[in-house]
């Protein structure tokens, strides 16, 4: 719960230490005292944002600080999550907000953002001021107030958990049906490529081979022709080697008479010996070349397929390889997303049967809430001095949302006999006052928010109905930290902490003052209340007997 707060140069409070209690506390003062200031000073600390406006004059900077105590686990579960200290189940949070229109935002004088300070305050205070009469008026908050009443949410946390996935898997089937023309662009071209390189089987660096081939192959027959000539010339008639052997003749009877001679004679020899060695091979190379004209005819027809896929895929024959390879691996993943979309459609049925499903079953769960809710506002607002309203909840089915099929609307019926219209056509300012008091009221057990702020619950209502305000307040108060500000006698009476906020003139500058009121103390601001400045001697003896009487209630 909110401890205590201290406020320092807020707008025309100087410096205040305000304390709080668990239960219901009041805020009264004259108009223009600066009970606004207060909730605007709550606010800050709530992380909202903040104008350099609320800076006291001539001072640098405005300090709020809020002390909470009594955390509970919900609240110490968030904070270790943030790694936020909070020793003995309390905080403090404090928000400077300086003259040159900068803030600063602490929690446990550790600098935090202020959507930090946002997020906790959330789980901290809840603030009910009168812009918070518009929920009533837009009819698409009123199921969450409806859901917040039941409290047992466990229906729509299964029908939400199934309507993302099949949000989720709706968006995935989109994509891939999106993705389908081109998928079949992509598959026709991949089919292509496939089809053409596959039937060929081509192996690694296989065009080159092939060439070398072709290109000996084309020449085997000029290539034997010349072996031939080469053997006859050189062991043929009228041959080298017969040439080699006349020239032995001729200088072999001069080899003994001269060493030269004998070296030349030798030499000669030895080409002759080279020479028919040479014939020799030429004869064994000839015979080893085929002519093969249907080998021939093959190598040419695959060399010409092969180089025309070459130019259509602008690649060598190791890049076709690789692009066939690839085509293969892409054409399985894109086969493999055709099943995913039949997996995913098959999904898509069998989800949205199930969402279907828990959605009949929370319509139902929530017409009975509806039932449920309007027996307990209803007796709320006879409580409350209204028991001439009917409120009737409109539920309809619709389409499937994030928060099931339902269409909830609070209806309302001002004077008897008249047929129950929408809230936003009927009910007056302090009507719609009384009911948010009733809802919250309602509501206020089922959610772990310990601290609720009413600000102008008493706008447009008085007499008796504001005593029932004051008294709701008070029951409220049993279960929850509540925090109002008002105008009213009948209100303040119930208060079990009641502060005074007023104007004083120090010097040449107006300070607003908060005080604690004791019994005396409270006596005659009620007094004050009822009857204006300088109350009788009468209104004081009333103020007290309404507060003694009060005390009873």
């Amino acid at each position: 719960m909110l401890k205590e707060i201290y406020i320092q140069n807020l707008a025309v409070i100087k410096e205040a230490v305000i304390p709080l209690n668990g239960k219901l506390n009041i805020f009264t003062g004259e108009t223009g005292a600066g009970k606004s200031i207060l909730i605007n000073g709550i606010n800050a600390v709530l992380g909202q944002r903040c104008s350099k406006e609320i800076v006291r004059t001539g001072c640098e900077k405005a300090v709020i600080t809020a002390l909470f105590t009594e955390l509970s686990a919900e609240i110490q579960a968030k904070l270790d999550e943030l790694g936020i200290s909070h020793d003995n189940e309390e905080i403090t949070v404090t928000r400077e907000i300086s003259a040159d229109g900068g803030s600063v935002a602490r929690i446990n004088h550790r600098t935090a953002p202020a959507s930090l300070l946002k997020e906790i305050g959330a789980m901290l205070i809840n603030i009910h001021g009168q812009h918070d009469n518009q929920i009533l008026l837009d009819s698409d908050r009123h199921l969450s107030i409806l859901d917040n009443f039941d409290g047992d949410t466990s229906l729509l946390e299964s029908y939400r958990e199934t309507f993302r996935e099949l949000q989720h898997t709706a968006r995935r089937l989109g994509e891939l049906k999106r993705q389908e023309q081109s998928r079949i662009e992509r598959s026709r071209s991949l089919n292509e490529i496939i089809e053409d390189i596959g039937e060929l089987e081509l192996s690694e660096n296989e065009d080159e081979k092939l060439e070398n081939e072709y290109e000996t192959a084309k020449n085997s027959e000029k290539t034997i022709i010349a072996l031939k000539n080469a053997v006859q010339a050189i062991s043929g008639d009228d041959s080298a080697n017969d040439m080699v052997v006349s020239a032995e003749r001729e200088i072999a009877r001069f080899t003994d008479s001269s060493e030269q001679l004998k070296a030349l004679y030798e030499r000669l020899s030895a080409a002759e010996i080279e020479l028919a060695d040479i014939a020799s091979e030429l004869e064994k190379y000839a015979d080893k070349v085929e002519l093969d004209g249907q080998r021939l005819e093959y190598l040419s027809t695959r060399l010409g397929t092969i180089n025309k896929l070459k130019r259509k895929y602008a690649a060598d024959c190791n890049g076709l390889i690789k692009l066939y390879d690839n085509a293969c691996r892409e054409i399985m993943q894109l086969e493999s997303s055709g099943d995913e979309i039949s997996q995913l459609n098959a999904r898509k049925e069998q989800l949205l049967h199930m969402v279907t499903e828990r959605a009949k079953a929370l319509y139902d769960y929530r017409e009975q809430a509806a039932e449920r809710f309007v027996e307990r506002v209803t007796a709320e607002l006879e409580f409350l001095n209204m028991s001439g309203v009917v409120i009737a909840v409109h539920h309809e089915k619709g389409k499937l949302t994030i928060n099931g099929m339902d269409t909830v609307e609070f209806l309302i019926s001002a004077n008897k006999g008249e047929e129950p219209k929408p809230i936003s056509k009927i009910a007056s300012g302090g009507e719609l006052s009384r009911i948010m008091l009733a809802l919250k009221s309602v509501i206020a057990d089922k959610d772990s928010i310990p601290t609720m702020i009413f600000d102008e619950i008493d706008t447009g209502v008085s007499g008796k109905a504001a005593q029932k305000i004051g008294i709701k307040l008070r029951e409220i108060g049993k279960v929850r930290q509540v925090i109002c500000v008002t105008h009213l006698s009948q209100i303040a009476v119930m208060a079990d902490n009641h502060l005074m906020i007023e104007k004083k003139i120090i010097g040449e500058r107006t300070e607003t003052h908060v005080t604690q009121l004791e019994f005396d103390g409270r006596v005659s601001e009620i007094a004050r209340i009822m009857g204006g400045e300088n109350p009788s001697r009468l209104m004081l003896d009333t103020a007290r007997e309404e507060l003694l009487r009060a005390a009873e209630i």
